[in-house]
C-alpha cells in the first residue's frame, strides 16, 4: 500500500475517532475526495517542476503516533527564543504538549485548534474563516482532510499583542517514521498588531514528513510580522503552505529563514482584498550536501494603491538545489500597484544548482513593477582585498555572505530573534562571528 492509499484508508478511522458530528465534517469530506481525485504531486506540473516528491514519500510513515511523548525543557530549551517572554504553543508528534505551552484567553485567543473547532464559542470565527482562502490543491485539500490540531489565534479589535508567539513542533522519532499536519487559523480584526514565530523541529534521524497548512486574516489597519524558522534534521521534509487575505491598510510579512532538512517547499500566498496596503515577503536560504528548498510565493494585487516587496536570498554549496517561482499577478482595477521582486543566489559549488523563474503577469497600465534575479559566485575581487588587509579567507568569505543577506535580516523587528539567525547563519557559514547585524 502506497502512503496515498494509505491516507485515503485512514480517513474513515480518523473522522471516527475526532467527531462525525463536527461542524466541519463535510469540509473534511470533500478535502478528502479532492486528495482521492488528485493524488501527491509530481514534476508533470508546472508548479512543480523543479522539486519532486518521491525521496520524501517513499518511507512508511506513521500517519497517528502510538503514544504520547513528554520532553524536558531543559532539553529542548535551545530551540526556543528564550531571551525573552513569549506566548508558547508546543506539540509534541503532532499532539498539544501543556506543561511547555503558555497559551491565554486574556483579552484575546492563543490556543488550539482541536478546542477552537468543536466549542460554541469560537463557531463564528470557524464558519468565517475556516478553510476560506487555502486553495483546493491535493496537498492543502490533504491537510484539510486530516485538520484537527495546531495553532488558533484570534486577536479581536485594537489590541497589541505585548509579546511575541511562538508555535513549536516538535517530532520524537518514537515512530520509525511520522507524518504530521498541522493546521493553524490567524485572525487579526481591525487596528490589531501580533509577531509570531513558527518551527518545525526534529529531534532524531528517523524520517519526519511535515505537510502544514495555515491560514492568516489580516483585517484592515492591522500589522502581521510572521517568522518562519526552518533549521532541521537531515531526513525531515517540510511542505509548508501559508496563505494571507490582507484588507484596507494592513501590513503583513513574512519572513523564512531556510537553513536545514532534507526537502523544504514554501507556498506563501498573499491576496490584497483592500487599498493601500503593503506585503512583504523576505527569505534568505543557506544549505548544502543533498538539501533542496524550493520557495513558491504568490502575490495578488486586486485593488488599486498597494504594494509588494519580495526580497529573497539564496547561499548554496555541495550538490544542493534551490527553487525560487515567484508570481505577481496586477489586476485590471489595480492601478498604482508598486510591486518589487528580486531572488538572488551565490553558488559555492560547481554541484550546486538554482532554477529561478520569476514571474509578472500584469492587466493594468499604471503601474511600478520589477522582478529580477542573479546567480552567481563569490567576488574574487572583494575576497582578495579582505585577505590583503589580514583577514583569513573562510572568515572573509563569511563577511561577504553576511553582507549579502543583511538587507533580508535588518527587516527582522524583534532583536532576539535577529541575533538568534544571525548566530545560525554563522553557524551555517562554519565561522564564528563576533558581531550582529
Amino acid at each position: 500500500m502506497d502512503l496515498k492509499e494509505k491516507l485515503v484508508s485512514s480517513f474513515l478511522a480518523f473522522e471516527n475517532n475526532i467527531d462525525v458530528d463536527s461542524p466541519v465534517h463535510d469540509i473534511r469530506s470533500e478535502a478528502i475526495k479532492a486528495f482521492e481525485n488528485s493524488g501527491f504531486p509530481s514534476k508533470k506540473e508546472e508548479a512543480w517542476k523543479y522539486t519532486s516528491l518521491n525521496s520524501v514519500l517513499k518511507h512508511d510513515y506513521s500517519v497517528f503516533p502510538k503514544q504520547e511523548n513528554a520532553l524536558d525543557y531543559k532539553d529542548i530549551k535551545k530551540y526556543f527564543l528564550h531571551d525573552i517572554d513569549t506566548y508558547k504553543i508546543v506539540f509534541i508528534d503532532g499532539k498539544y504538549s501543556s506543561h511547555l505551552s503558555q497559551t491565554t484567553h486574556d483579552g484575546i485567543d492563543v490556543c488550539l485548534m482541536s478546542s477552537a473547532l468543536v466549542k460554541p464559542k469560537y463557531k463564528a470565527v470557524i464558519d468565517n474563516y475556516f478553510n476560506k482562502i487555502a486553495p483546493k490543491d491535493s496537498l492543502t485539500s490533504l491537510n484539510t482532510a486530516f485538520s484537527n490540531e495546531g495553532a488558533y489565534i484570534h486577536i479581536p479589535k485594537n489590541k497589541l499583542v505585548e509579546k511575541p508567539i511562538q508555535i513549536i513542533h516538535f517530532a520524537t522519532g518514537n515512530e520509525a517514521a511520522l507524518m504530521l499536519q498541522p493546521r493553524n487559523l490567524i485572525v487579526v480584526d481591525e487596528n490589531s498588531h501580533v509577531q509570531i514565530i513558527e518551527r518545525h523541529q526534529s529531534l532524531t534521524d528517523n524520517p519526519v514528513l511535515t505537510n502544514s497548512v495555515t491560514e492568516i486574516y489580516a483585517d484592515k489597519r492591522s500589522i502581521v510580522d510572521y517568522y518562519k524558522i526552518q533549521n532541521d534534521n537531515k531526513n525531515a521534509s517540510l511542505i509548508d503552505s501559508t496563505f494571507v487575505d490582507q484588507k484596507d491598510q494592513t501590513n503583513c510579512f513574512v519572513h523564512t529563514f531556510s537553513f536545514g532538512g532534507k526537502l523544504i517547499r514554501n507556498n506563501l500566498n498573499f491576496y490584497q482584498n483592500g487599498e493601500h496596503m503593503d506585503s512583504t515577503m523576505k527569505g534568505i536560504t543557506i544549505i548544502g550536501e543533498k538539501q533542496h528548498v524550493d520557495h513558491n510565493t504568490l502575490v495578488h494585487h486586486i485593488e488599486p494603491n498597494c504594494e509588494s516587496h519580495q526580497d529573497y536570498k539564496g547561499i548554496f554549496s555541495d550538490s544542493s538545489t534551490g527553487v525560487f517561482n515567484g508570481k505577481v499577478v496586477v489586476d485590471k482595477l489595480a492601478q498604482k500597484t508598486n510591486a518589487f521582486q528580486s531572488n538572488n543566489n551565490i553558488l559555492l559549488s560547481d554541484k550546486a544548482s538554482i532554477n529561478t523563474k520569476p514571474q509578472l503577469e500584469i492587466f493594468a497600465d499604471d503601474v511600478k513593477c520589477s522582478h529580477g534575479c542573479t546567480i552567481g559566485q563569490l567576488d574574487e575581487s572583494a575576497l582578495f582585498y579582505m585577505k590583503q588587509r589580514g583577514i583569513p579567507e573562510k572568515e572573509a568569505r563569511a563577511l561577504l555572505m553576511f553582507a549579502f543577506s543583511n538587507n533580508v535580516l535588518s527587516s527582522v523587528k524583534i532583536p532576539e530573534l535577529k541575533q538568534r539567525i544571525t548566530k545560525l547563519i554563522a553557524t551555517k557559514l562554519g565561522v564564528n562571528i563576533g558581531f550582529d547585524l
